[in-house]
């Protein structure tokens, strides 16, 4: 199988807080590769009014500092529940609410036609009266190009 083949991916099962810890620091893997389709683009475009030429004019994009239409950056970060979702599942919390970001980069663009997954890192965890934090740093390759779409320090709140 070569890299851009679809596989049957299995997610890695977190049981306990203390496994999430023992955890910290190791390289969870990559999940599927996602095709980034004008129809997304122009679908999110409509859903947040971000409607500038170099996301939604293919023609006029052809001639753009790209070369092509590209996906919007909070598109790509939008992305994450349905690249990097199943990478990793925690069992036992009553439910997992996504409470923020701590940082987020756009290195390089996407440009439509491309595919894209995403890669985690679980960076701490930390036991809130809420719940417990756990901040996972994502990356996001697009296939074939060396510099990230996105780093993104995410913020999973586990309710129990």
């Amino acid at each position: 199988m070569t890299d851009s083949e679809p596989r049957v991916f299995t997610p890695r099962v977190f049981t306990s807080v203390d496994e999430l810890r023992a955890a910290i620091g190791t390289d969870l893997g990559s999940g599927d590769w996602l095709e980034i389709t004008q129809e997304r683009v122009n679908a999110f475009a409509d859903a947040t009014g971000d409607h500038q030429w170099i996301h939604v004019d293919v023609e006029r994009a052809k001639d753009g500092p790209f070369g092509a239409t590209i996906a919007h950056g909070y598109l790509t970060l939008s992305l994450l529940p349905v690249i990097a979702g199943g990478i990793f599942v925690v069992e036992g919390p009553k439910m997992v609410i996504n409470y923020g970001a701590n940082k987020v980069r756009f290195p390089h663009p996407v440009p439509v036609g491309s595919r894209i997954r995403a890669n985690a890192v679980i960076t701490s965890v930390d036991e809130t009266k809420a719940g417990v934090n756990v901040v996972v740093t994502n990356t996001v390759e697009i296939e074939g190009v060396e510099k990230p779409a996105l780093v993104s320090e995410n913020i999973r709140l586990l309710v129990y």
